[in-house]
């Protein structure tokens, strides 16, 4: 896919006024969204969208309709008594050939997380999964799903002053029922490849960006967000998917990494601690010691005396 034509979208109202959609049915003042696709999509059939990127979860039920979606190179089929859910990052398409009853939830990470729980993703790993391939669910199953969605909708439209948490409970419902149906051997150390991917490009992005630092090429050492926007990708995001893949946090990662680098520069160059910490980003030498005995135990003198010992 061409990056460049490539639209991103950090919110539906945003997406759906540059597709020309009516947003008047998104409430702008809940990061959650939920109505049937035929409210705004059922004069404009069939309907095509282009190319985008969303930093959003998308859940489709659906009931009765048809068409297909496409998520990075893969394409699949929408049919009556599907369910599929899309999340942040994915290049993303789709086409509408009915939608006679298909409800759509969308809702942001920030959501999850203040109005169910900060550690959403352990209880519920798969929302990480790579994609999700549309199920077919008999009847019976479908009208389960139904009567969920169906109840979070009323809510939504609803003026209660506890509209947020009863969403969020029943979304909550939603997904153990999705849990239940799809996913109870899910693991995501063996998810597939897009989570793969954002992996092993954050790992090369820091090699590269730590051989630039000790070579001197650039100065500030980059902070998360730095690496998510090398991905277009949100940091928190891209920090669950680094811990759920490696076990480690970014922040992990940086620090093994900077006292890697700092252990070869002390080894193999002959130049001061003062430059090292320089090059490694620390604008004071005792805020560069400091850190390096906190994760060595060794000042960075001390541990240059030993290694030239070692080797004499």
């Amino acid at each position: 896919m061409n990056e460049e034509k490539v639209r991103i979208f950090n919110t539906l109202q945003e997406q759906y006024r540059y597709l020309g959609l009516r947003t008047d049915l998104i409430d702008p003042d809940i990061e959650f969204t939920i109505f049937n696709l035929r409210d705004t999509l059922q004069p404009l059939l069939p309907f095509k969208s282009p190319i985008h990127r969303l930093n959003f979860f998308v859940f489709n039920f659906i009931k009765q309709g048809s068409g297909q979606y496409t998520i990075d190179d893969k394409t699949f089929p929408i049919e009556p008594g599907t369910i599929y859910f899309t999340n942040p990052g994915h290049y993303r398409a789709y086409e509408w050939q009915n939608t006679d009853e298909v409800y759509l939830i969308t809702l942001s990470e920030t959501f999850l997380k203040e109005n169910i729980h900060a550690d959403i993703f352990d209880e519920f790993p798969f929302l990480l999964a790579e994609t999700f391939p549309g199920r077919r669910l008999n009847e019976e199953n479908i009208a389960e799903f139904e009567r969920i969605y169906l109840q979070i909708h009323h809510e939504y439209l609803s003026r209660s002053p506890f509209r947020k948490r009863i969403i969020a409970n029943l979304f909550v419902v939603l997904l153990l029922k999705i849990k239940e149906h799809f996913w109870l051997d899910y693991n995501p150390i063996y998810e597939g490849n897009r989570s793969s991917w954002i992996v092993k490009s954050f790992k090369l992005l820091l090699e590269k960006h730590f051989r630039q630092l000790s070579d001197g090429q650039v100065q500030q050492v980059f902070r998360v967000q730095d690496f998510a926007d090398a991905q277009n990708l949100h940091p928190n995001y891209l920090s669950t998917v680094i811990k759920s893949k490696t076990g480690k946090s970014i922040g992990t990662w940086i620090a093994e990494k900077m006292v890697a680098e700092a252990k070869s520069l002390l080894q193999n160059s002959n130049i001061s601690v003062k430059e090292i910490a320089y090059r490694l980003g620390f604008t004071e030498s005792a805020h560069f010691s400091n850190y390096f005995k906190k994760h060595t135990k060794m000042s960075p003198a001390a541990y240059r005396s030993m290694q030239q010992q070692t080797r004499s």
